[in-house]
């Protein structure tokens, strides 16, 4: 008796920590980099010409068509304010940034939850 009680509950130790290695969801779908937050899942794009926020609701999709978001970078010692407006199913600026990796980004989205959304990112 005392060997299957121990058995199981290898068994269950295993399979417990099987499920908190997965990724639940919050994995990045589009390449960038994902936080998430109490009110949505962002994931950021960001390239010298273009930034790209993808918005979920904890895996659902989310209506962006009210949506803003405004993006700080931080480069070093150098700050750039940067607005996100709908574009299909993102939020998306095109000019030119500074996106390097180590860069830290900061994003606060409106319009597309109940309460504004903020996260930070550090870019690969």
């Amino acid at each position: 008796m005392k060997r299957s009680l121990l058995v199981a509950l290898c068994a269950a130790v295993v399979s417990a920590s099987a499920f908190a290695a997965g990724d639940h969801g919050h994995a990045p779908r589009h390449g960038g980099v994902v936080a998430e937050t109490r009110q949505l899942d962002q994931e950021l794009t960001a390239k010298p010409d273009v930034i790209r926020l993808y918005l979920r609701d904890h895996g659902k999709p989310v209506d962006i068509t009210k949506a803003s978001a405004r993006l700080t970078l931080l480069s070093g010692s150098e700050k750039q304010e940067v607005e996100l407006r709908p574009a299909g199913d993102r939020l998306e600026a095109t000019g030119a940034f500074k996106v390097g990796p180590g860069t830290k980004a900061v994003t606060v989205v409106t319009g597309a939850s109940a309460s504004p959304s903020t996260a930070r990112f550090t870019l690969k």
